[in-house]
């Protein structure tokens, strides 16, 4: 039966699961810092033959990037194109938890922000210090003059509020706001947090393509009930390594701080999603005391699979996850970045000329697609 995916001002709870049924993580399709994908057209291919809607993470920033001007307006002639092969892909951008100085410091604030906010416009760029948190030094990211921004800050406030904005004008329909508790940890009551999406999603109903824009974070155990600033929750997989198999583990509900529990993954439609930061001192070794898979991030963890172990693991996380809970799904791998090793990315795409380093986890992921 063919899923609905129409949508224009609102999103039924329907239409919501159905979106969330087709995604995958691919990101750099729009931007990624200053990298970006050099096999796009063949991205577009695989997106389409998959039956992939929803794009996650297509275009974002983390701790530096090209002019935003530049950036965005790449990011608006990709996202159009993608459009052309399918005008039903959501394409998710993200504003993420880290703030650089130089890339901050350089970035103007448009006209239209200081009235969106109620004060007088001024020809000046964004400060990085009025939106950093308190207490935190200037490396937190692993990179100096990084910080985690302060959303009880106007100037972070305003931070968030203008990059929403710009990606919704380049054609996202979906943002991604990181570690919302962390840069909200001295927002009592998310008043600020809740002030924030307002503004986004009223910015949305005027300037999004079909006048509506999804909103998550990372939001395990927290605001479980509250509709009105995400529309579904987010999170890593939380894998468990099986102690005498080698390379091999399994979802478990309760391990770690993992969305599968009832609480969680009951209440409303969620996705898990291979993470990436890295991998440990301890590479290859099993330990459940942290959220390493066998040493590596989830999806460094999972590149290192054979092609019939990667099939099995996507086929039986799928289930595992559909078996326990009715709007829960799995976001499935498609580009993302790699801790360490030969490619700076997993590309799921089927090796061809036009994507040397493919995966060929493609195929698999349509099946998935078509069975659930």
């Amino acid at each position: 039966m063919e899923k609905n995916f129409t949508f224009d001002g609102s999103m039924s709870r329907e239409v919501l699961n159905n979106y969330l049924s087709r995604a995958v993580t691919h990101f750099g399709l729009g931007y990624d810092n200053d990298v970006y994908s050099d096999t796009f057209e063949d991205d577009l291919r695989m997106l389409k033959n998959e039956g992939a809607k929803f794009i996650g993470r297509a275009t974002h920033v983390w701790h530096r990037s090209v002019p935003d001007r530049e950036g965005f307006a790449f990011a608006k002639k990709r996202l159009a194109r993608g459009h052309e092969v399918d005008p039903e892909f959501i394409f998710q951008a993200c504003v993420f938890e880290c703030i650089y100085r130089p890339f901050v410091n350089s970035t103007p604030i448009p006209a239209y922000v200081f009235e969106t906010f109620g004060l007088p416009a001024q020809e000046r760029c964004f400060d990085y210090d009025r939106m950093k948190l308190p207490g935190e030094g200037d490396s937190v990211w692993g990179m100096a003059e990084t910080a985690t921004p302060d959303i009880t800050k106007t100037e972070a406030q305003m931070w968030f509020f203008y990059r929403a904005a710009e990606y919704i004008k380049a054609g996202c329909e979906a943002i991604h706001l990181g570690q919302v508790c962390r840069i909200g940890r001295d927002d009592v009551g998310f008043v600020c947090w809740k002030s924030v999406i307002d503004k986004i999603r009223a910015f949305a109903s005027l300037h999004a393509r079909r006048h509506y824009v999804l909103i998550d974070a990372h939001t395990l155990g927290w605001l479980r009930q509250d509709e009105t600033m995400f529309d579904y929750n987010a999170f890593p997989i939380r894998l468990k390594e099986v102690l005498d198999q080698p390379m091999r583990c399994v979802a478990e509900e309760g391990y770690l701080d993992s969305m599968f529990n009832p609480k969680d993954g009951l209440c409303r439609p969620f996705i898990v999603e291979f993470d990436n930061w890295g991998k440990s001192d301890f590479p290859g070794e099993p330990r459940h005391d942290n959220h390493h898979a066998w040493g590596y991030d989830e999806i460094t963890w999972f590149s290192k699979l054979d092609a019939a172990e990667r099939e099995r693991f996507l086929n039986y996380l799928t289930d595992w996850v559909k078996t326990r809970y009715p709007e829960g799904w799995v976001q499935m791998p498609s580009r993302r970045c790699l801790a360490g090793g030969d490619r700076y990315n997993y590309s799921a795409n089927t090796r061809s000329d036009a994507c040397h380093h493919g995966w060929s986890d493609e195929e698999t992921v349509k099946s998935i697609f078509a069975r659930t």
